[in-house]
């Protein structure tokens, strides 16, 4: 379900003063809405055509440090401009913020007007693309869990983010009552993306204190991520309206369970025929789906640096805590890494557990479809079926347990190169080894309070 609102209604909408402002967003290499706010009269009167944004927005990190060392943008390169051309499917109404409309756009290089290689938005696309060539279309999902807090943003920054208070003091999984102290937030968070387009299910208190989870319709791959993209944007701007606060973080508390992106996957012809589906098969899996799955084993090791970008992200890799350990398949089993769920039914699909919060979904995405497809291309046979406790259960394929192995992993992956190209993936190589160093270089409160009188 792409955008909810054509041009020709935008149009009347800026005439009648209802919308007066349109957001043309780019989205860089960690998954946030990147761009400018339009006037909405310059915007229906030509400014929907492209605008222009630096090139340095690929290139930057979480805290845009222009991170030298990039082939793409540099000071070398003098740090020029990409374009910004909005998908105009995408345009919707954004209900939280007054008056106000957003499109996504995609970037282009500024000579050629080609779509930038290295750009998530156009990784994804190629890949889907791929897809499309051989007769399938991407079906996909990504559940979203998240922490809310009642502290601010400001208060949180100020106190140098020590008295991190979530709403609920006490595990509010499934908990109707526990949830309704939360409804101030989520109900406008449901009504809020349903209202902008999304085709939001529900919501649900997850697992441990504070911690919630959105659920909204599968969609093609490409509407999937742009969704989950709003979403995240959405609820930070939603829960910073009422004085609250939101993390994505992967897991911002080594006591506390991690916050996942569970992505969902099946391919359908495209003649509407659910090709992941057999029902003569014990867990109604096609020989495409088997292929398409033993493809994601076989390459889960090199695509988790694109499942789990950050350092952090590993710190929810964690025994006993409901997030994987193991890159192996069960039916129905939430300790693997890969669960095969809706057997025997025409949804039946692949889910990825793998991925947090912190996932960029246009990455993600594009790396779980690139070797899907190539496990169906090279017709792999899937491995057996594992059932019972993954987290006990030695000599099987491990989800890498840091990003320095992951991205090494990542950088000699003779698949992704070949599915992306050796610039892209020579670029998130990049992006990771700069994560790591940052996180190396700097001493934390958990070393001062080991070391500064022990040592």
């Amino acid at each position: 379900m792409p955008g909810n609102l054509s041009f020709d209604a935008l149009k009347e909408a800026v005439a009648r003063g209802e919308i007066d402002t349109v957001l043309v967003a780019g989205i860089d290499m960690q998954g946030r809405l990147v761009g400018k706010r339009f006037h909405a009269n310059f915007f229906v009167h030509g400014g929907w055509k492209e605008t222009h944004c630096c090139d340095y927005l690929l290139t930057v990190d979480m805290e845009l440090i222009t991170v030298q060392g990039y082939k793409s943008s540099s000071w070398k390169t003098g740090y020029g401009d990409y374009v910004l051309k909005p998908d105009m499917s995408t345009l919707r109404t954004i209900p939280w913020l007054p008056a106000t409309a957003l499109v996504l756009s995609d970037m282009l290089d500024h000579h050629t007007h080609q779509e930038v290689d290295l750009a998530p938005r156009t990784m994804l696309k190629r890949q889907v693309a791929r897809a499309r060539a051989m007769g399938f279309e991407p079906m996909m999902a990504t559940e979203l869990e998240f922490y809310l807090f009642e502290n601010s943003y400001d208060s949180l920054r100020d106190d140098g983010y020590g008295q991190l208070k979530p709403v609920n003091t006490q595990n509010g999984d499934y908990q109707i009552f526990l949830t309704t102290k939360e409804e101030d937030v989520m109900r406008a968070v449901r009504n809020g993306l349903y209202g902008a387009g999304i085709p939001v299910e529900n919501s649900k208190g997850e697992a441990d204190a504070g911690q919630e989870e959105i659920n909204y319709h599968y969609s093609d791959a490409l509407d999937t991520a742009d969704n989950h993209v709003i979403i995240k944007n959405g609820v930070k701007e939603i829960a910073w309206s009422r004085g609250k606060s939101v993390t994505f973080m992967a897991k911002y508390d080594h006591r506390r369970a991690g916050s996942s992106s569970h992505i969902h996957q099946s391919l359908w012809g495209l003649d509407g025929d659910a090709s992941f589906a057999d029902n003569s098969d014990t867990h109604g899996m096609s020989a495409v789906m088997k292929h398409f799955l033993a493809g994601q084993l076989h390459h889960a090791r090199d695509l988790t640096a694109f499942l789990a970008p950050y350092v952090n992200s590993y710190k929810r890799f964690t025994i006993g805590m409901f997030a994987p350990t193991k890159a192996v398949w069960s039916a129905d089993n939430r300790t693997a890494g890969f669960r095969v769920c809706g057997a025997r039914t025409k949804a039946v699909r692949v889910e990825c557990r793998i991925p947090g919060s912190d996932v960029n979904p246009y990455l993600a995405c594009a790396a779980l479809l690139a070797a899907g497809l190539d496990g169906i291309e090279r017709k792999m046979a899937l491995e057996p079926e594992l059932r019972g406790d993954m987290y006990n259960t030695a000599d099987i394929r491990e989800i890498p347990k840091n990003l320095r192995d992951a991205a090494a992993l990542m950088n000699g992956s003779a698949m992704l190169r070949k599915a992306f190209g050796d610039d892209v993936i020579d670029h998130y190589h990049h992006a990771a080894q700069w994560e790591i160093a940052e996180t190396d270089r700097v001493v934390t409160d958990f070393e001062l309070q080991r070391l500064l009188e022990r040592a």
